[in-house]
């Protein structure tokens, strides 16, 4: 494990071997605690965790101080299905205050739920920032925004009313402008920390690709996004764009918007996008389904592994990762194969 490794990986710099991350790895604490000895408690298990993993690079990110919303003003809560192995990241969805399209097309998310100054946001994001170095010390914990323009829609309007104001071009690009202009006060702060690289987090499509007409994307989503860029391109920050879903259709949009980084899902399909952006562009995922892992055998996770690891000497900049998370249920022996097979594995 190595947080330079990841920054020379960022920087598109020689290595020695391939950087590193998971998600969601923290549901496996329990099950992958020391075989002798008591387990570490909260932020030393996670430590102690990672280490063992190997992880160069965390995904974090983090909202800023109005960052709950609903705290502040009208959001969805469309409920959250069980995840954890215990079942207690489970709730049910709570009624949405929003009733028709007229209502969102109304909606301006900056003046709904107000915003700090942006000396006190910049002070935050510093302190998170550092806390996060001292915690996790040898791997490169990134600034980053969540709730950007399509994923701060959800978050406010639920799916049901989204899609359907969004088949108003133009009256629900007013309203995607009041998520960019949230989005672009955070992104604004972090250009004035010290952090090295940020994630811009947007699901703006599905497993199938897009949900809204290609135009949308192309002319008012993704050039939002370069003017979010330009603030951190400027302090020398590197970005790295996250989404769920595929949205292959839209990559090269978004690296020529400026994005140094493309973080996804194994729907996306490892070999294009190094065929199309290994030369180019900091890759972060690999071949590996985490549905192979919870369901399938070792014969087929290793192939897996090692058509990643073929396509991965490919690229100038890559961190591997099952980019659709390791849920709880993956099954503990098939889960430590995997992880003893890619740590011997994973040098250049």
């Amino acid at each position: 494990m190595s947080r330079q490794l990841a920054l020379d990986t960022l920087a598109l710099k020689p290595v020695p071997r391939f950087a590193r991350t998971e998600y969601s790895l923290e549901y496996h604490q329990a099950g992958l605690r020391p075989a002798t000895g008591p387990a570490p408690d909260g932020t030393a298990a996670f430590r102690d965790l990672y280490a063992r993993w190997g992880l160069d690079f965390l995904w974090t990110t983090e909202d800023g101080l109005r960052g709950d919303w609903s705290r502040w003003g009208r959001c969805t809560d469309m409920g959250h299905a069980e995840y954890a192995a215990d079942g207690s990241d489970l709730h049910l969805p709570v009624r949405c205050p929003f009733e028709t399209a007229e209502d969102v097309w109304a909606f301006d998310a900056v003046a709904e739920y107000g915003l700090p100054t942006p000396e006190e946001q910049v002070a935050a994001y510093e302190a998170w920032l550092q806390a996060k170095r001292r915690d996790f010390p040898d791997q490169l914990c990134p600034g980053g925004y969540y709730k950007t323009i399509v994923s701060g829609a959800i978050q406010a309007f639920g799916w049901d009313l989204l899609l359907e104001a969004a088949a108003d071009r133009k009256r629900m690009e007013r309203v995607f402008d009041g998520f960019f202009r949230r989005t672009q006060f955070h992104m604004d702060a972090w250009a004035r920390t010290t952090a090295e690289a940020i994630i811009q987090h947007d699901d703006f499509v599905w497993t199938a690709g897009a949900f809204m007409r290609p135009e949308i994307y192309r002319e008012v989503i993704i050039p939002r996004y370069a003017e979010l860029w330009k603030p951190l391109k400027r302090a020398g920050k590197k970005v790295l764009f996250c989404a769920d879903g595929d949205f292959r259709e839209f990559a090269a949009d978004i690296v020529a918007a400026g994005a140094d980084g493309l973080i996804f899902e194994p729907v996306m399909e490892f070999g294009g996008m190094v065929e199309k952006f290994g030369g180019t562009t900091v890759l972060v995922g690999s071949a590996v389904d985490c549905r192979d892992l919870t369901f399938g055998t070792w014969d087929t996770v290793r192939a897996s592994l090692d058509r990643s690891l073929e396509l991965a000497r490919r690229c100038r900049g890559v961190i591997l990762a099952t980019g659709n998370h390791l849920p709880a249920n993956i099954p503990a022996p098939i889960l430590e194969q995997y992880r003893a097979y890619l740590q011997a594995h994973r040098g250049r």
